[in-house]
């Protein structure tokens, strides 16, 4: 990757903060990730429909993510130390989804007329493989980072106000009670409070002591600005969530 190009990357991360992972839009995204859940299903969609280019590259791993002026498929193969990076340039007017599409038909198309002349499947991966650019796959940031995420526990928190930060907390009991005795004075109907919010706050309570006494979590993987393909499972996730530590 040229020194232009990876100044540009480096400037689309910085100011691309709440820029839209699917499309790229900055209008009203305020501090979402996404400019509607239309949006992030459709890319997801496309990358899903196209993994087999990606298995006629015996990829490990692949990253997907753009800048304003391109987008980058990176690709990792099993067994090797290199990482490969196809990019391709943005075409004015139209989504990245779009451009991915083009790439992946341009990639599959070549990939195809290499296996029908060669008659060999290594062959035509081969010949791919060296269209694109390369570099050592250790100082690169191909190999997902993996995270915990706590299971089932967001409405409850909310309920409680408390943070998912307080989760990591040695007196995360203390911190349970605590929150639930603030909030049962404002919601307990003895003191004017509305029953029904009362019965969901002590669900909300019970849910998290129970948790607390056996904390469970929902391991991913994934980047927190780049789409992941993990070629075990053979699908796309999408970037993780930016409150998550990797």
């Amino acid at each position: 990757m040229n020194t232009r190009i990876k100044k540009k990357l480096i400037v689309s991360r910085g100011s691309a903060k709440y820029r839209c992972l699917s499309c790229g839009t900055v209008e009203n995204m305020g501090r979402r990730k996404y400019c509607s859940i239309e949006c992030r299903q459709k890319l997801r969609y496309h990358l899903n429909l196209r993994t087999g280019l990606l298995r006629a590259l015996n990829t490990r791993y692949a990253t997907f993510y753009f800048t304003d002026s391109v987008i980058i498929l990176d690709v990792l193969p099993w067994g090797s130390g290199e990482l490969f990076s196809y990019l391709y340039p943005r075409t004015q007017g139209r989504k990245p989804v779009e451009d991915y599409c083009t790439l992946s038909n341009i990639l599959g198309n070549a990939w195809w007329a290499e296996r029908n002349r060669t008659n060999k499947r290594y062959r035509a991966t081969q010949f791919l493989l060296e269209k694109a650019e390369t570099k050592n796959a250790d100082s690169a940031p191909i190999r997902p980072l993996e995270v915990k995420e706590p299971t089932r526990l967001a409405k409850s928190l909310t309920f409680l106000k408390l943070k998912k930060a307080d989760l990591n907390s040695p007196q995360l009991q203390r911190k349970i009670k605590s929150a639930y005795r603030k909030q049962a004075m404002q919601h307990h109907p003895d003191l004017g409070g509305d029953a029904n919010a009362f019965r969901k706050l002590h669900e909300a309570y019970e849910q998290i002591i129970k948790w607390s006494e056996n904390p469970t979590f929902i391991r991913r993987r994934g980047f927190p600005d780049k789409w992941f393909y993990d070629g075990g499972t053979n699908r796309w996730v999408q970037p993780a969530p930016r409150w998550v530590k990797l």
